[in-house]
Protein backbone atom coordinates (compact mmCIF):
# COMPACT_ATOMS: atom_id res chain seq x y z
CA UNK A 1 0.00 0.00 0.00
CA UNK A 2 1.39 3.39 -0.94
CA UNK A 3 1.63 6.25 1.53
CA UNK A 4 -0.94 8.13 -0.53
CA UNK A 5 -3.48 5.38 0.23
CA UNK A 6 -2.93 5.91 3.94
CA UNK A 7 -4.50 8.70 5.94
CA UNK A 8 -3.54 10.85 8.88
CA UNK A 9 -6.60 9.53 10.69
CA UNK A 10 -5.11 6.04 10.40
CA UNK A 11 -1.72 7.35 11.56
CA UNK A 12 -3.33 8.89 14.67
CA UNK A 13 -4.70 5.45 15.59
CA UNK A 14 -1.22 3.89 15.85
CA UNK A 15 0.03 3.05 19.31
CA UNK A 16 2.97 0.62 19.21
CA UNK A 17 6.36 1.12 17.61
CA UNK A 18 5.72 -1.85 15.33
CA UNK A 19 2.46 -0.27 14.18
CA UNK A 20 4.36 2.69 12.75
CA UNK A 21 6.72 0.45 10.76
CA UNK A 22 3.84 -1.69 9.51
CA UNK A 23 1.77 1.38 8.59
CA UNK A 24 4.57 2.63 6.32
CA UNK A 25 5.42 -0.89 5.06
CA UNK A 26 8.96 -0.62 6.42
CA UNK A 27 11.15 -3.58 7.29
CA UNK A 28 12.62 -3.52 10.78
CA UNK A 29 14.55 -5.67 13.23
CA UNK A 30 11.84 -6.75 15.68
CA UNK A 31 14.41 -7.47 18.39
CA UNK A 32 15.94 -3.98 18.12
CA UNK A 33 12.55 -2.31 18.13
CA UNK A 34 11.46 -4.39 21.13
CA UNK A 35 14.53 -3.35 23.12
CA UNK A 36 14.66 0.32 22.02
CA UNK A 37 10.96 1.08 21.49
CA UNK A 38 10.74 3.81 24.12
CA UNK A 39 13.82 5.60 22.78
CA UNK A 40 12.77 5.20 19.15
CA UNK A 41 9.30 6.62 19.84
CA UNK A 42 10.70 9.48 21.92
CA UNK A 43 13.14 10.51 19.19
CA UNK A 44 10.46 10.05 16.54
CA UNK A 45 8.01 12.21 18.46
CA UNK A 46 10.60 14.95 18.83
CA UNK A 47 11.51 14.85 15.15
CA UNK A 48 7.97 14.85 13.76
CA UNK A 49 6.73 17.76 15.87
CA UNK A 50 8.12 20.28 13.37
CA UNK A 51 6.49 18.53 10.43
CA UNK A 52 3.18 18.21 12.21
CA UNK A 53 3.23 21.96 12.88
CA UNK A 54 4.34 23.02 9.39
CA UNK A 55 2.97 20.48 6.91
CA UNK A 56 -0.57 20.06 8.19
CA UNK A 57 -2.08 21.57 5.04
CA UNK A 58 -0.71 18.80 2.75
CA UNK A 59 -1.60 15.32 3.99
CA UNK A 60 0.42 13.41 1.38
CA UNK A 61 3.53 15.49 2.03
CA UNK A 62 3.10 15.15 5.80
CA UNK A 63 2.76 11.36 5.53
CA UNK A 64 5.96 11.24 3.47
CA UNK A 65 7.69 13.34 6.11
CA UNK A 66 6.43 11.03 8.86
CA UNK A 67 7.66 7.96 6.99
CA UNK A 68 11.13 9.31 6.30
CA UNK A 69 11.43 10.65 9.83
CA UNK A 70 10.81 7.15 11.15
CA UNK A 71 13.45 5.80 8.76
CA UNK A 72 15.93 8.42 9.99
CA UNK A 73 15.36 7.67 13.66
CA UNK A 74 15.41 3.91 13.14
CA UNK A 75 18.60 4.20 11.08
CA UNK A 76 20.32 5.99 13.94
CA UNK A 77 19.49 3.12 16.30
CA UNK A 78 20.54 0.49 13.75
CA UNK A 79 23.87 2.31 13.49
CA UNK A 80 24.40 2.16 17.25
CA UNK A 81 22.85 5.34 18.64
CA UNK A 82 22.15 4.94 22.32
CA UNK A 83 20.90 7.83 24.44
CA UNK A 84 22.89 8.42 27.60
CA UNK A 85 21.36 7.72 30.97
CA UNK A 86 21.27 11.48 31.53
CA UNK A 87 19.18 11.93 28.36
CA UNK A 88 16.72 9.32 29.57
CA UNK A 89 16.49 10.59 33.12
CA UNK A 90 16.17 14.22 32.00
CA UNK A 91 12.74 13.30 30.62
CA UNK A 92 11.54 12.84 34.19
CA UNK A 93 11.03 16.10 36.03
CA UNK A 94 9.30 16.38 39.37
CA UNK A 95 8.54 12.67 39.21
CA UNK A 96 6.53 13.15 36.01
CA UNK A 97 7.41 12.08 32.47
CA UNK A 98 7.93 14.95 30.06
CA UNK A 99 8.28 14.94 26.29
CA UNK A 100 6.91 12.31 23.95
CA UNK A 101 3.88 10.38 25.20
CA UNK A 102 3.29 12.74 28.16
CA UNK A 103 1.40 15.43 26.31
CA UNK A 104 -2.26 15.80 25.57
CA UNK A 105 -3.06 13.29 22.84
CA UNK A 106 -3.94 14.47 19.34
CA UNK A 107 -6.93 13.12 17.39
CA UNK A 108 -6.90 9.34 17.49
CA UNK A 109 -4.96 9.25 20.77
CA UNK A 110 -1.56 9.76 19.12
CA UNK A 111 1.15 11.69 20.92
CA UNK A 112 1.31 15.36 20.04
CA UNK A 113 4.97 15.87 21.01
Amino acid sequence: MNTIEKSLDEFYELTDAEDYFDFFDLEYDARLVNVKRFHILKEYGTLIKTGMDNLSDDEERLLDFLKYSLLKVYGEFVNGYAPSAADVWDMFKDGKLSGCMSCTPQPGNSCGC
